[in-house]
């Protein structure tokens, strides 16, 4: 197959194994820089160019590994992509959907998938009644579009929470207030979805001082099993926010597992590290079962 890897630079440690693997299974692979692509509307056929190459069906399947600071461009060549009869790992609507933490949260809240009590506004005039709607502090105050941990801060006061919240309001920058979950101990779990099958999954632990426990925040790994529910709910949200490749991030509570987010460019080194697990392998099995199949 010919494969369009959506992604700016090889030198990252995910999109260096997935090249890897493609063509260690007899596929060709080309780097296509999405922040270097146009779309051609009107007078004939859409026309997707890389520069000044048309790409247009050059591939049979693409793999969009699409950064924060460009999401809306991305996934719009994206969609270019699955308009023209092109098979993608990630829906373009996927990727919008979950790189919007409150987009998320909202699609899956409502199919009932639990998640930890969250609220999100722009009135900065009862800032003290939004705390309180989460029992008070401490409060997890996130923005809507970080990612790897950037962007999340937790507030011990609620003196301190009130002013960050204030200070956010007047940047007018999209934030979410979660109740901070204290039994989590700083830990997560990262499942990793391919398809309808979770190929991995491992705890995130922070390190001392920390309570995020993003590995780019220095966090620990370790290989787990996660539980049947915790499986069910991954399963559910990839399917929900219809994404072929993600990482879902869920944390334990008193009452269970609580969704976190959703990660539509999943990083590979820290799943694969911990798990020994060729998740890399994975992607390109699942992107040959589909787009031979849509080929055909």
């Amino acid at each position: 197959m010919d494969i369009g890897l959506l992604s700016v630079s090889m030198g990252v440690y995910s999109t260096k194994r997935i090249a890897e693997e493609a063509v260690k299974r007899g596929h060709y692979i080309e780097l296509i820089d999405h922040t270097k692509c146009s779309v051609k509307l009107g007078s004939g056929p859409p026309k997707i160019y890389l520069r000044e190459e048309d790409v247009t069906n050059e591939f049979d399947a693409i793999i969009p590994r699409i950064g924060s600071n460009v999401t809306k461009h991305g996934a719009s060549i994206v969609k270019q992509f699955e308009l023209n009869g092109i098979f993608s790992t990630a829906k373009s609507i996927g990727i919008i959907r979950a790189r919007n933490k409150v987009r998320t949260l909202q699609l899956l809240d409502l199919k009932g998938i639990p998640i930890p009590e969250t609220l999100f506004s722009i009135n900065p005039d009862n800032i003290e009644t939004q705390i309180a709607l989460l029992g008070g502090p401490p409060v997890i105050i996130k923005l809507q579009e970080g990612t790897q941990g950037l962007g999340v801060i937790l507030a011990e006061t609620k003196k301190s929470a009130k002013s960050i919240i204030d200070t956010f309001y007047k940047m007018d920058t999209s934030i979410l207030l979660q109740k901070y979950i204290q039994e989590s101990n700083g830990e997560d779990i990262r499942i990793f979805v391919v398809g309808n099958k979770i190929v991995g999954s491992m705890k995130r632990s922070s390190e001392a001082g920390e309570f995020r426990a993003n590995v780019h925040r220095g966090g620990s790994t370790t290989a787990i099993v996660p539980t049947e529910k915790e499986c069910k709910i991954a399963l559910k949200a990839v399917k929900y926010l219809e994404l072929g490749v993600a990482g879902v991030d869920l944390i334990r509570s008193k009452n269970g597992p609580l969704l976190l987010e959703v990660n539509a460019s999943p990083g590979l080194e820290g799943i694969e590290k911990a798990t020994g697990v060729n998740i890399a392998q994975q992607i390109i099995a699942y992107v040959e079962k589909n787009a031979f199949r849509r080929k055909k």
